[in-house]
């Protein structure tokens, strides 16, 4: 039986130094979240509402000002495999092909072998075959981000954590990621913690939305979504979830929210 995975943010704040101009910028102040293994959890807020920082911070990639971050119980301290993360841009090496890229980590942990099968099937999954001797440079944007997307998922992370990864893609090209990482999701129902900027990304995808406000950065409302999958974004229910998330910022119904 897989091992469950809790992750937890008790009374965590973060402050970062101003650049320009002394005093400190407190982008997250006394947060308190737990999330389970099998959650798609969507973040969304406005600019500077600390929604990255969150994932930053679950990646052990900072550490808090304050609080503490445990995974099943244990303290973050710093970077592990077992929590990847995918960022807005791909961050492919440009001289490794496309397969060698996919399987970089596995060649680094020497564990590549025996795991051939493995990086065939992540090259299938993204549809990527016959690319698989192609270099970054010669990939569209949709393709680099699910290369970077299987390069992180070929660790079988618990927690996989993505920073607004389809955020620069044209609009089918990432209607159609949402559904491949959908796909990947119910096969592998790991927790996976998605910041996003699209509201009505996060409610297609989601099946908890965290909208957060800034100065400091602290949770607004924790909303489940009681949708089934595939979803409809034209039914009334998915309406009714924008209206609900929108109005926490003061948007209208017909607009879009930030």
């Amino acid at each position: 039986m897989a091992e469950t995975v809790t992750l937890q943010l008790n009374h965590v704040s973060k402050s970062f130094a101003k650049v320009e101009k002394e005093g400190l910028t407190n982008a997250l102040g006394n947060i308190d979240l737990t999330m389970h293994d099998g959650e798609f959890i969507s973040l969304v807020g406005t600019s500077g509402c600390g929604k990255s920082t969150i994932l930053r911070l679950s990646a052990g990639l900072i550490p808090p000002t304050m609080g503490t971050l445990m995974v099943n119980g244990e303290e973050i301290t710093g970077p592990d495999p077992s929590r990847g993360m995918v960022f807005q841009k791909p961050t492919l090496f440009p001289w490794l092909t496309v397969e060698k890229n996919i399987s970089f980590s596995l060649r680094m942990q020497n564990k590549f072998k025996g795991n051939e099968e493995e990086v065939e099937r992540m090259l299938k999954v993204i549809g990527l075959e016959e690319f698989r001797d192609d270099y970054p440079g010669q990939l569209s944007g949709g393709m680099a981000q699910r290369v970077a997307l299987v390069r992180t998922l070929i660790n079988h992370p618990k927690i996989l954590l993505l920073d607004e990864p389809l955020g620069a893609l044209d609009a089918f090209t990432r209607m159609n990621m949402q559904d491949e990482i959908l796909d990947i999701w119910k096969k592998r129902k790991q927790l996976v913690v998605m910041v996003t900027h699209d509201v009505d990304e996060a409610i297609y995808m989601g099946t908890r939305v965290i909208a957060m406000e800034a100065n400091p950065g602290q949770i607004k409302a924790d909303l489940p979504l009681e949708l089934p999958y595939p979803r409809d974004r034209s039914s009334a229910e998915f309406v009714g979830y924008r209206n609900q998330i929108l109005g926490l910022f003061n948007y209208g119904s017909g607009e879009e929210g930030e």
